[in-house]
């Protein structure tokens, strides 16, 4: 039970609800669904801690992408700790990038408390060389047809 009687969500539906907030890019939503001591990492990047710096971080990748979807694969929950193995996909304007992404989120109380993403970066670096050509070959062939 949460702090005003109704039900907990299950830890596997706050992680689906947040990977669907950022989404729809609802900052607000995805940052309703994080406790206030968050801890947030990309692997091999630096650490960001607290809802304050975390809403501060999407909102700045809000500004550098307008579109963004979770492809989730798979899904594994055991007690407050969901896995979910899926491909990311960044858009903006004529670019986008799909990377495979492995997460990690730990909830309690129907907050998500740690979230880790682990990804490889040469296959994030293949990925977006490959959205950067396809950008280029989008924009010749828009020139050669109009």
């Amino acid at each position: 039970m949460s702090t005003n009687g109704s039900p907990t969500p299950a830890p596997e539906t706050v992680v689906r609800d947040f990977l669907a907030a950022l989404e729809r890019l609802d900052i607000d939503a995805a940052c309703a669904l994080v406790s206030d001591d968050i801890l947030y990492e990309n692997k091999g990047l630096p650490a960001i801690r607290g809802r304050v710096k975390f809403d501060r971080a999407m909102r700045s990748l809000r500004r550098y992408m307008d579109g963004f979807e979770a492809r989730t694969h798979n899904l594994a929950v055991d007690g407050d700790v969901v896995l979910t193995e899926r491909t990311d996909v960044l858009r903006r304007a004529d670019f986008e990038t799909a990377f495979w992404v492995c997460g990690r989120f730990e909830v309690r109380d129907g907050k998500i408390v740690v979230w880790r993403d682990y990804f490889d970066f040469v296959n994030f670096t293949v990925a977006a060389v490959r959205g950067l050509v396809g950008m280029a070959i989008g924009r010749r062939r828009a020139t050669v047809t109009t």
